[in-house]
């Protein structure tokens, strides 16, 4: 028995070592930009960089050209020195935008130049009002129809909005005046939108003022968003940085957001709209970022996250002079879960409250949700934080008989402000605390730490849990682990189980006399 035990930590091992070498994240995984055998420049087709004639028309026409070069290697959009005012208008696959670093986009502030397209299946309405929604300034939408006749391209694969440092100016100010004053027709537009779309990189940009949000790549897989600058007014209303809806395989790196809400916000869906569209928002890396924002939170989850978010890895975030550093947040009838986070090497500095989970958070789209539509949020790992000036710690705020859990915070030191006795709230809430500052809820310690997730070491819990229970039979569904009639079949059928059998497995008495066995013998 000695001997059985000793080779199943071999594997144990060997399947750690294998996700460790698998797990350097989809950042390090990334192409360069592609070479385009072919160049056209704006002015070619009548564009006049002189901030004040629109070149809508030539932009629309330049795209139009280089769609010629799809099946010749794609070809590259080359934007010159000078400020190009510009309406809404389509990219088109295999093509690079490129603007040098005197070069500017401005979005035109007359509202006819920015057509509306209907809303999105997973929302059901725009992100302001019920109905159609502003096309954004530069928009991928569905643009997957026009090459499906090409059968070894099933999504839109570009590459946009590469340069040196060359800015995309929203004049999102007037947007933001509508807004205030109740006077918009229809939802304000984003700066940046794909939908459904693939193998996107958007690297070495700034994006100025944008109506709303200002990168939104939804439905989307293979997205790169690096060495990025996003800047909007402190008090402009509801304008998200970058926005990752219903998208896998997504990179954030090495970028720079101030902005009047969420810095970074991850989404999937709004209500029964994400519901029936079901796609989720996973396998997202986000590195050595520095968000600020007075009004929102540096790094969101939700609210709107019916369609799910799981699969989420953060390292190196930076946030100052911000009200909320990282938010989870939810409410009745969004159904969906936000999962198998790990977020790790944060800074704080000058922000009002640390962490905030909270359950009482977001707006229906109409009145259709679903009230017993429970969202879940579960499996989220915070660890190695130094937080400076801060107001307040956390709140922790889950749903009534719908809890959050597996909460877990690690290796976090907070410099409060105010009164440490009230710098954390807690209700609804399970997980586990190790070495926090100040003293969390106890709540925080109802969990052993055995179902704190760690993205490292996930596969290989399962995987092991898997190949033990070939040689000793348990019962996830039994407080003991002990299966009467024994069970041939893999006992974590799912993610949701792994932890759970995984924690009460290696509690298990067959298993406690095994090792027992093992160490009496030495």
């Amino acid at each position: 028995m000695k001997r059985l035990v000793v080779v199943l930590l071999l594997l144990a091992v060997a399947v750690a070592v294998e996700v460790k070498e698998r797990g350097d994240g989809y950042c390090k995984l990334k192409n360069g930009l592609t070479s385009r055998p072919h160049s056209v420049t704006i002015t070619e087709f009548g564009a006049v960089g002189d901030g004040v004639t629109l070149n809508t028309v030539a932009f629309q026409n330049a795209v139009f050209y280089v769609r010629s070069f799809a099946d010749k290697g794609g070809a590259q959009l080359y934007v010159p020195k000078g400020r190009w005012l510009t309406g809404s208008f389509n990219l088109t696959s295999h093509l690079t935008l490129f603007l040098d670093e005197d070069a500017v986009i401005i979005g035109s502030q007359d509202a006819s130049q920015w057509p509306t397209v209907e809303p999105l299946p997973s929302y059901g309405q725009g992100i302001d009002l019920p109905g159609e929604r502003h096309r954004s300034l530069i928009n991928g939408y569905n643009l997957t129809d026009v090459f499906q006749s090409i059968s070894f391209y099933t999504m839109l694969r570009l590459v946009c909005g590469t340069g040196n440092n060359g800015i995309i100016d929203g004049q999102g100010s007037v947007w933001w005046e509508w807004f205030r004053t109740h006077t918009l027709n229809y939802s304000r537009p984003h700066l940046l939108e794909f939908v459904s779309s693939g193998d996107i990189v958007i690297s070495n940009l700034t994006f100025l003022n944008p109506p709303a949000w200002s990168i939104h790549p939804v439905y989307s897989s293979n997205v790169t968003v690096q060495n990025i600058v996003i800047q909007a007014s402190s008090d402009s209303p509801y304008t998200n940085g970058i926005v990752p809806d219903s998208c896998s395989s997504f990179c954030i790196e090495d970028c720079i957001i101030s902005v009047g809400h969420d810095a970074i916000a991850v989404k999937s869906g709004w209500d029964n709209y994400g519901i029936s569209f079901g796609r989720p928002s996973s396998n997202i890396q986000i590195n050595n970022v520095h968000l600020q924002t007075s009004l929102g939170s540096a790094l969101a989850f939700g609210s709107e996250m019916s369609g799910g978010i799981s699969d989420i890895h953060v390292e190196h975030l930076h946030v100052h002079d911000s009200f909320t550093g990282i938010i989870f947040k939810t409410t009745r009838g969004r159904g969906g879960f936000i999962k198998d986070i790990v977020i790790s090497d944060v800074e704080m500095e000058n922000v009002h409250e640390a962490f905030h989970f909270t359950g009482q958070c977001g707006a229906h789209p109409d009145d259709q949700y679903d009230p017993d539509a429970l969202p879940t949020i579960k499996q989220v790992t915070i660890k190695n934080v130094i937080g400076t000036n801060i107001s307040r710690a956390g709140v922790l705020s889950g749903i009534d008989q719908d809890p959050f859990t597996a909460i877990c915070l690690a290796n976090i030191s907070l410099s409060i402000t105010s009164d440490l006795s009230n710098s954390w709230t807690c209700s609804n809430v399970s997980g586990f605390s190790e070495s926090v500052f100040p003293q969390p809820c106890s709540d925080l310690s109802s969990n052993s730490s055995l179902f704190c997730f760690s993205l490292e070491n996930f596969s290989a819990l399962a995987q092991l849990t898997n190949i033990l229970a070939k040689f000793f039979p348990i019962n996830p569904h039994k407080s003991d682990c002990i299966a009467p009639p024994p069970i041939k079949k893999k006992i974590c059928i799912s993610d949701d189980d792994v932890f759970a059998c995984t924690a009460r497995f290696l509690h298990s008495k067959p298993v406690r006399k095994i090792f027992a066995s093992c160490r009496s013998s030495n």
